[in-house]
């Protein structure tokens, strides 16, 4: 009977009962996921951040970015855009925009770079976001939220796309002021066309025009909302980092972004402490080196066999390794 049972007529469905059984316990996972990012806390009003100021950080791109609003840290995400990817850190992404442009994949990175330094310009002075603190779910640890963001030009999300530095893509939401999202996607769709005729941006990378800016960015939106829900007071409502100044400005030279030659806390980690293996991003980013994106980087490539694996992480060169290895076990 043994042997009978042990035959391939028996084992078939043995496995594939297997299967079924794995396919169901992922599915629940998956689920309490959902439902866990769903009872997450969002406002049904928009929510009015004036006199916000850019963060410098070296996960700032194109479409989403650190900023400061008042005493509280931000990373927002753009509705309804976006940005092609700076790096090959999700290559399957970075495949999909370079064909929805129809260029390479290096072209659709330089594209990436370009609509990144296009953001930090048009972020240099004071703008406006309009947030409802929903979840922009993405690869990094920290949360991001989507938000419409208006600059002194207008509609940011409107200004990538007319300028061939962004597709019309991911999470919809009806702009403030307005009850549903199509007349935003029809002038979207609009922005498009003329940058792909005019061949702007990665419209025209294969032309040398990536950063040549389109013509006419007329009619670009701004944003009027009648009555306007004051930042949230609690962390409930907003899990954003507490800062230590209302200021934005000093606050931003503190982190060290300006001032290269000022001592950073990094110099005081204690050598050969961390583990390598489940130093969360916050304790990689102590180290010499070490930024959001490398950190993201060396989570991915769990886990080393020691720390001298950190040379096979894209990004850390022979020069970075040397002087970041003493401070790991």
């Amino acid at each position: 009977m043994w042997r009978k049972f042990c035959t391939r007529e028996f084992a078939i469905p043995r496995i594939r009962a297997l299967r079924c059984v794995v396919a169901l316990i992922a599915f629940a996972v998956l689920w309490i996921g959902a439902v866990d990012l769903r009872a997450r806390p969002e406002s049904k009003d928009w929510i009015v951040l004036d006199n916000c100021r850019l963060i410098a950080n070296p996960a700032n791109d194109g479409d989403s970015f650190h900023v400061s609003a008042g005493a509280r840290e931000y990373i927002f995400r753009l509705y309804l855009v976006d940005a092609p990817e700076t790096d090959e850190m999700t290559p399957r992404r970075v495949v999909k925009q370079a064909k929805y442009f129809g260029i390479t994949v290096p072209q659709a990175i330089e594209a990436g770079r370009a609509a990144t330094a296009f953001t930090r310009e048009k972020l240099s002075e004071p703008f406006t976001a309009f947030t409802h603190i929903s979840d922009a779910m993405g690869q990094s640890r920290l949360e991001r939220f989507y938000a419409f963001v208006e600059t002194k030009d207008g509609d940011l999300a409107e200004q990538l796309v007319c300028n061939g530095l962004a597709r019309i893509y991911g999470f919809k939401a009806a702009p403030p002021g307005l009850r549903n999202v199509r007349p935003e996607m029809e002038k979207l769709q609009q922005f498009e066309n003329q940058a792909r005729q005019e061949k702007v941006g990665a419209w025209g990378v294969s032309v040398g025009r990536l950063n040549v800016l389109a013509t006419n960015p007329s009619s670009l939106s701004r944003f009027v909302i009648l009555e306007r829900t004051r930042p949230p007071a609690t962390h409930e409502f907003s899990p954003v980092l507490p800062r230590s100044t209302p200021n934005p400005r000093a606050s931003i030279a503190q982190r060290g972004s300006l001032n290269p030659n000022k001592p950073h806390s990094k110099e005081l980690t204690p050598l050969g402490r961390i583990d390598i293996n489940t130093a969360t991003e916050k304790e990689l980013t102590t180290v010499p080196g070490i930024g959001h994106v490398i950190a993201a980087r060396i989570i991915a490539a769990r886990p080393f066999k020691s720390a001298d694996d950190l040379r096979r992480v894209s990004g850390i060169g022979s020069k970075k390794y040397v002087e970041m290895r003493s401070y790991f076990q």
